[in-house]
């Protein structure tokens, strides 16, 4: 049997998988549904369309699913989507979606998102990400799988952070993060690739060297970005690690850190 304190107040409407506990003073709301095994801490709101899959940990003072924090959201029925065996620490905020941005914010599998993280409407998150103390989404921002984003990083909204990317403290992003490459600064530059992080996912040492190589001719080369491109279609012809660089170069939508 569920394990729901005595003041929690859930709706009878929602939709609560067996052995889920919910602590003191929560409140979940009637379109919210939750899967197995996941805990809900004390004090955590969880309301609107949300879905949680199982074995997912939120900590106190969390809001999850509120409205968007977009003027123009007229209280349309949009939907937050949280996948499994994720862990969402204090006083996170994470938004539903938007009509705008197809109605949905999505966040994958296997996350760890830290105290004070806030995550916007419309995001669409990968799996096995981690977001630091206070790092921070706008609106329709996408997050690759294997991405770090460290404490205070500030993401633009439409931006794209590429799988296996990193971004050092305070990072303020405002354009779209290529795959495996590191950020750092105010205005975030280009430092190099993720090479520790792609070692302790069991790249090999000849697949961080080919990731080493599209970098170079994307940032080193001077080559114009449509030349690159050619060169970058050549590699992943023979090194399947590069086809992430084409996928990104194809979907991203605002110019990307050079």
């Amino acid at each position: 049997m569920n394990q729901i304190h005595e003041m929690a107040l859930v709706d009878p409407a929602a939709e609560i998988a067996d052995d889920v506990e919910i602590g003191a003073f929560s409140i979940v709301g009637p379109k919210v549904k939750i899967g197995p095994g996941s805990w809900i801490g004390p004090h955590v709101v969880v309301t609107g369309r949300t879905t949680i899959g199982k074995n997912t940990r939120i900590f106190q003072f969390s809001s999850i699913g509120e409205e968007p924090q977009d003027k123009k959201y007229a209280g349309e029925d949009t939907e937050l989507i949280i996948g499994d065996n994720n862990t969402i620490r204090e006083l996170c905020t994470i938004s539903r979606g938007t009509i705008q941005g197809e109605g949905k914010t999505i966040i994958g599998n296997n996350n760890w998102i830290m105290a004070c993280v806030h995550i916007a409407h419309d995001c669409h998150l990968g799996d096995e990400i981690v977001m630091a103390n206070n790092a921070s989404l706008a609106g329709h921002v996408t997050v690759g799988n294997w991405a770090i984003l460290s404490g205070y990083s500030l993401i633009h909204q439409f931006c794209i952070v590429g799988e296996h990317s990193f971004t050092s403290f305070a990072s303020h992003v405002n354009q779209s993060i290529p795959p495996y490459v590191t950020v750092s600064g105010e205005k975030a530059k280009a430092r190099g690739i993720n090479s520790e992080g792609l070692k302790r996912r069991g790249y090999s040492g000849d697949q961080i060297q080919q990731v080493r190589r599209a970098y170079r001719v994307l940032y080193r080369s001077e080559l114009p970005l449509e030349e690159a491109r050619k060169q970058l279609d050549e590699m992943a012809a023979e090194h399947d690690e590069i086809k992430a660089w084409i996928e990104f170069l194809d979907t991203t939508e605002k110019s990307f850190i050079r």
